[in-house]
């Protein structure tokens, strides 16, 4: 399978949607604060992609979770091999943005989708 590493990208929510996004794919189990739907420019929402409740809650943005967090994660979307090939399936055919709504750019969901999405498994 073709590598699809630079054909997906990480951004903010609230950050402006752009044509560069390519397909946006919101990746939070909740919607964001304060974004209306309309403003949101999304192609999908993958709900069922994200964290589970759990996780989320004892993860709580916290840095010093963040690696158990990854693990954790990781863990669970091996589970999600549908919606991940879905996903993989959409990076190969073209550019993927996955949107989050957390303020930390480095330590949040997304970042670890990502990293699971482009390893060679």
């Amino acid at each position: 399978m073709k590598d699809n590493s630079e054909n997906i990208q990480l951004k903010r929510i609230y950050e402006s949607a752009s044509e560069a996004d390519g397909y946006r794919i919101l990746v939070d189990r909740l919607w964001p604060r304060g974004v209306p739907k309309e403003d949101a420019h999304l192609d999908e929402w993958i709900k069922e992609i994200a964290p589970s409740n759990d996780l989320r809650k004892w993860f709580d943005h916290k840095a010093d979770r963040f690696d158990e967090f990854a693990k954790r994660y990781k863990k669970e979307l091996a589970d999600k091999t549908e919606t991940i090939a879905h996903v993989k399936a959409l990076a190969t055919a073209k550019k993927v943005c996955l949107l989050y709504g957390a303020k930390d750019t480095e330590h949040n969901q997304a970042v670890v989708l990502k990293d699971f999405l482009t390893k060679k498994n």
